[in-house]
């Protein structure tokens, strides 16, 4: 069974249909349900998004609770349309350790928002909420929006760059960064994960790409794009809001008990203004829960937990309980799943792992439980069993009592070409190995004309003092030496094909050592071997309750 089809089943939920009738309501709506349980909140949310035109904010306690309801409404098939929205610090405000990439993050998001293109549904948590962000009209004055045929001279945007807090290096690799190269401008906005790269012809923007910071090599191509700077500085003029006032549209507001939420803010705030008691503007960048609760007084809110923020207006009762806890007892498991089919309830497995499915499927025959369910090929958090319509939804991992890791947006990488950030911490005369001539010394950045445009090269040294210049956009095909401690490597000479006979060598050796494994795996094959037992369904289970997932 497909995903979406799965889903559509949930769309026949009692008081489904009320829900949706408040939210075309007026704003202000004070909406309580009881009875839902785990993953059926998600589900419930996606069902209500897809029927509505309005960007859903969802407040959830901390970065782990936001961050596996993220990972759900992923798994769903709503990565397009979910934003992740995170604190700008590793760990919280009051420690004011600042995550590069968190602010990227928020900058997307509140980037994406502003341009009103489509909904989404904004993922946030407590220690997110206290920060408080750029306005819209904030958010606008400092922002830059270039498209393709757009007449700019580089000078203007050397001017704006640096006006607004960018450091011009020789090569972009981390936000908040931008170079000019002759008729190419590489900037690193904190509205996009990738930095873009400018194409000039004279003053006329002739392309714009989005490129990798290790290889150089362009991703997507863009008609428009949006350069903003980092809207954390506290440099950036324009009044600061909380996320709550920065959306100015009807946005409806979700709560998973609400009213520890927003306690929770409250006592963020209070601990960071005794931390930071010196900081004379720290009242502008923080908010209270108080405030938020205000704030969201004049909003729709559903709240979906048990400690509820606000009198509602409407009370709305389904009728979800918990997946119950097995403890890998698979006749207690088989006992519970054939009593539910009794009542006529529906049985559904999820697992984005084919081989838990059959490693299950192998315990229940191998156990004698005449069990029948159907199998989902995706994962939710937590499994639940729904009353009103007679499904139950159990995961794999909680059956198994493994661990399930989320999985947010992440940017960090690491590869064996050398990346920018790296290519800047060489020093002259560390040894490199290009793909095409061999184990050279890095001789550092230069400048050289190509058609009649300067552009940077990194020089490398071979033998007998030969030189060879790399473009930029070639760093794909560099990597980092990487031998024998203490021993330093031959250097190989240019135009002698010594490199090339090495490869071929290897080639020819590597050729020759497959060729003896396929004989020695046949000569194997050939043999009579010893016919152990099958497995029995206590090794399959060993296998299956493993505490990390194994990549399907």
């Amino acid at each position: 069974m497909e995903t979406e089809q799965f889903l559509k089943y949930f769309k026949g939920q009692k008081n489904f249909a009320e829900i949706l009738e408040k939210f075309n309501a007026p704003p202000c709506e004070k909406i309580h349900t009881q009875g839902f349980i785990g993953s059926a909140k998600t589900i419930l949310l996606y069902n209500l998004f897809q029927e509505s035109s309005k960007t859903f904010v969802v407040l959830l306690l901390d970065r782990e609770e936001a961050a596996y309801f993220y990972d759900d409404l992923n798994n769903l098939g709503f990565a397009e349309n979910t934003l992740f929205f995170p604190s700008s610090y590793k760990r919280s405000i009051q420690f004011g350790d600042i995550e590069q990439e968190n602010i990227v993050q928020r900058t997307e998001v509140l980037n994406k928002v502003a341009l009103n293109e489509k909904p989404y549904i904004i993922i946030s948590y407590s220690e997110a909420l206290v920060e408080t962000v750029l306005s819209q009209a904030g958010l606008e004055t400092n922002t830059l929006q270039v498209k393709t045929a757009d007449k700019i001279s580089t000078d203007f945007l050397n001017e704006f760059l640096y006006e607004y807090g960018f450091e011009r290096v020789d090569f972009v690799h981390e936000p908040g960064q931008f170079s000019i190269r002759g008729s190419i401008v590489d900037i690193f906005s904190f509205s996009h994960e990738d930095p873009y790269r400018l194409d000039f012809f004279g003053d006329e923007v002739e392309s714009i790409r989005s490129f990798n910071i290790d290889n150089q090599i362009s991703k997507d191509s863009f008609h428009n794009i949006t350069i903003v700077p980092n809207i954390q500085n506290e440099n950036i003029e324009g009044a600061r809001v909380s996320l709550i006032d920065f959306f100015q549209d009807e946005s409806i507001y979700f709560g998973n008990n609400l009213n520890q939420f927003l306690e929770q803010v409250t006592e963020i705030h209070r601990q960071t203004i005794l931390v930071n008691a010196e900081q004379k503007n720290i009242q502008e960048t923080i908010v209270s829960g108080e405030k938020l609760k205000e704030q969201l007084i004049g909003k729709t809110v559903l709240e979906l937990g048990f400690n509820s923020a606000f009198k509602y207006t409407s009370e709305i009762e389904f009728s979800n309980s918990k997946q119950p806890i097995f403890n890998k007892n698979f006749d207690l498991l088989g006992d519970n799943l054939i009593d539910f089919r009794k009542k006529g309830y529906e049985v559904f497995i999820l697992s984005n792992n084919e081989k838990q499915i059959e490693r299950l499927q192998a315990i229940f025959r191998d156990t004698d439980l005449k069990v029948k369910f159907t199998p989902l090929n995706f994962i939710l958090h937590e499994g639940f069993v729904d009353h009103d319509l007679k499904f139950c939804c159990y995961t794999d991992h909680q059956i198994f009592e493994r661990y399930h890791r989320f999985q947010t947006k992440n940017r960090k990488a690491q590869r064996e070409a050398i990346s920018l950030k790296e290519l800047n911490k060489l020093h002259q005369g560390d040894y490199v190995v290009h793909i095409d001539h061999g184990i050279g010394k890095f001789a550092g950045l230069v400048k050289t004309e190509i058609s009649g445009k300067i552009q940077e090269a990194i020089r490398l040294v071979y033998k007998d003092n030969d030189s060879l210049l790399v473009s930029i956009h070639s760093l794909h095909r560099i990597s980092k030496y990487k031998g024998k401690e203490g021993t330093e490597p031959k250097i190989n000479k240019l135009g002698t094909g010594a490199w090339q006979k090495m490869k071929s060598r290897t080639k020819a050796k590597v050729k020759d050592i497959a060729k003896e494994l396929i004989a020695l795996y046949a000569k194997r094959r050939a043999e009579k071997g010893f016919a152990f037992a099958p497995d029995t369904y206590l090794q399959t289970e060993l296998e299956a309750s493993f505490i990390y997932e194994e990549t399907p």
